[in-house]
């Protein structure tokens, strides 16, 4: 078995006469969390949509379980265990928790033993627990998604695709627009998830948010890769130096500090 359960080999990607991606190499190990760092303009999003089977890559090589593969869409990333949450969630506000948590692949049963339908019951039933089991405590299976808090609506997209059997999950900027508090339970939904053995690569431009969780560590900048480190190897104000001149970019916070726009 190989030591990874994903890689992108030095890839590229060009839109037009525009480098999007260039030389970028990603190895994700069996069981980690993997956190790719960046700020705006990185190339972040140009790399999830490649890893997610949205774009092929121009250059270089995509491997999964050691094998060198070449998605035509999404679908096939997914019947592969490749799951990725975007920001936007993929949810519908005015659907239940439970046919949100099925969307695309509803239980059904026969009613008059003919026409098949969805079996409401057991969704409902089903939604519950698997979010339960991931520490999410839904009152009624059959509340408006609308009605959730911003972290628990990240949570129950992250649960339902490792319900539908996903290995590796990307999750794309899960705590941008979340508070303090559920940015912490979504942080600790990742924690479950590699306990459970799932390969997590958490994308985000929040170091703070990245290093209590993650194993190891690429950072990009406008589309090149600054390198891959352990968290053993480098240190959270490391991290932000290589992210933003961090010690350029904390004496800027601090005389930023108490001026009124």
């Amino acid at each position: 078995m190989s030591e990874y359960i994903l890689q992108l080999e030095n890839i590229s990607k060009f839109f037009g006469s525009v480098i999007a991606l260039n030389g970028v190499t990603l190895r994700l190990r069996h069981g980690e969390v993997h956190c790719l760092l960046g700020d705006n303009g990185a190339g972040k999003s140009t790399l999830i949509k490649t890893l997610a089977g949205v774009h092929r890559p121009d250059k270089g090589e995509y491997l999964v379980d050691g094998e060198r593969v070449r998605f035509r869409s999404p679908r096939e990333a997914l019947d592969l265990g490749i799951a990725t949450v975007y920001q936007d969630l993929a949810l519908v506000p005015m659907m239940s928790v439970a046919r949100n948590f099925f969307m695309g692949r509803e239980p059904q049963k026969k009613l008059f033993g003919l026409l098949p339908v969805m079996d409401h019951a057991l969704a409902a039933h089903t939604a519950v627990e698997k979010l339960g089991e991931m520490g999410i405590r839904v009152r009624d299976a059959d509340q408006m998604i609308g009605t959730m808090s911003g972290g628990e609506k990240q949570c129950l997209a992250i649960a339902r695709a490792i319900h539908f059997g996903a290995r590796v999950l990307i999750l794309d900027e899960p705590t941008a627009a979340l508070g303090v508090k559920q940015s912490v339970n979504v942080l600790k939904l990742i924690g479950k998830a590699r306990e459970r053995g799932i390969s997590v690569i958490f994308i985000t431009h929040n170091v703070n948010h990245a290093y209590p969780i993650g194993d190891s560590f690429t950072l990009l900048n406008r589309g090149k890769s600054l390198g891959t480190y352990a968290k053993a190897a480098i240190g959270k104000d490391e991290v932000l130096d290589m992210m933003a001149g961090g010690a350029e970019m904390q004496k800027l916070m601090g005389e930023l500090e108490g001026v009124t726009i």
